[in-house]
């Protein structure tokens, strides 16, 4: 390995955007101070209009948060204690600790190695082979629960499976909830966007996402008129109309000055996804041309999905390694997730051994996250493919 060549390439750098949009993100932050109403105000009202329009979903409720969103979904649908959701392991902690917070219990179907989200052979397999029906209802015969749900995630901006998800969900009489945290504006073949195609979609709007706020927030989606309405309610502890309680619900109001930042992000975000599209492209280029196809396996767009790069994540040998030589060549990389959920010691009650699910224990070991934000130049994607090159001594 030759010595590192240094070149300031941050796996995410929010300034340029801001500072692109500095002038009108000021004058809307300061329009809802000078308004002193910060909660569910006129913002929050426009987001949620907005929001709608562009998943194409007749229904948006803004949040507090990404994970409020999936739990808040679960509240919706009634799943607590006794309940079973299906959900993939190699995912963001909030899927499955949303799933347990609700006293219902996490089931774990492996993933595709492909696409990384849910492997539907298996979860077909799962429903079909180790489920019955007892009094009308979907039973996990290993367990005794009820099978209420399945959660599909989009994983780092690819659309899971759903087509076949969502037959296998009519089939079983199952609930869909859609953790689409990092897809917004991802879509199957057809061009239906995620958080759409379940029962109820969630999304988060944490900085570091394709459309981030100033702080914590998130979003679900939802055709159902009746779930649109628990979910207002459940927002606000369950309460309509004021101080009158139907349900038992939390504080997931979004802040007005998010919902504010957001409403103008939101106008851009096509324009972002088409800039991280051009750097997943120029990788793809580059790594090839560097002679590294058989070592670097780069993220794969499935035939008629929209990928929206959340995350671009490559499988790579002795991926510690290269990442510790990245860091020394001022390329900025991460891991996501160095421990799947099955594995995580919380969920140890659960039963599950690493074996259970494979590919999900793979998978931590073998990717690493890198630099694809929209302001990223040639010069810095370059860097990081000549960088690899160098560590796999092909340089």
């Amino acid at each position: 390995m030759t010595t590192p060549v240094k070149l300031h390439v941050p796996l995410l750098d929010l300034k340029p955007q801001y500072k692109a949009l500095k002038a009108e993100i000021d004058a809307a932050i300061l329009k809802v101070c000078d308004s002193q109403a910060f909660i569910l105000g006129a913002s929050t009202r426009e987001l949620e209009a907005d929001m709608a329009a562009y998943c194409g979903a007749k229904h948006a409720v803004a949040l507090s948060s990404g994970t409020d969103a999936l739990l808040i979904a679960l509240m919706a649908l009634d799943i607590g204690a006794g309940d079973e959701v299906i959900t993939s392991p190699y995912t963001f902690f909030a899927t499955g600790g949303t799933i347990a917070r609700t006293g219902a219990r996490p089931v774990w179907i492996d993933i595709d190695p492909v696409s990384f989200n849910i492997d539907v052979k298996l979860l077909a397999d799962f429903l079909d082979t180790q489920c019955e029906r007892v009094d009308g209802v979907l039973v996990n015969k290993a367990t005794g629960g009820r099978v209420r749900a399945i959660m599909p995630v989009h994983l780092y901006g690819q659309a899971a499976d759903m087509p076949p998800i969502l037959a296998l969900a009519r089939k079983h009489g199952l609930r869909v909830v859609e953790d689409a945290a990092q897809a917004i504006g991802s879509a199957i073949p057809g061009g239906q966007r995620v958080g759409t195609l379940g029962d109820i979609g969630c999304f988060s709007f944490f900085p570091t996402k394709n459309l981030g706020a100033f702080g914590d927030a998130g979003a679900v989606t939802t055709n159902d008129d009746a779930l649109a309405a628990k979910l207002r309610m459940l927002r606000v502890h369950g309460m309509e109309p004021k101080y009158f309680h139907a349900l038992v619900g939390g504080n997931f109001r979004i802040d007005e000055i998010q919902a504010a930042v957001l409403v103008i992000k939101l106008k851009h975000l096509e324009d972002w996804h088409a800039a991280r599209q051009r750097n997943a492209a120029y990788y793809n280029s580059a790594f090839a041309a560097a002679g590294l196809a058989g070592t670097v396996t780069t993220p794969v767009a499935l035939p008629g999905y929209r990928h929206i790069y959340n995350q671009c994540i490559i499988r790579v040998p002795r991926r510690d390694e290269l990442r510790a030589y990245l860091g020394e060549c001022g390329v900025g990389a991460e891991v996501y997730y160095p421990v799947p959920l099955h594995m995580q010691e919380c969920f140890n009650y659960l039963g599950y051994k690493p074996e259970d699910c494979p590919e999900s224990a793979r998978a931590a070991r073998e990717t690493l996250a890198l630099p694809i934000f929209p302001d990223l130049t040639e010069t810095q994607l370059q860097h990081v493919v000549d960088s690899i090159a160098r560590f796999y001594g092909v340089k």
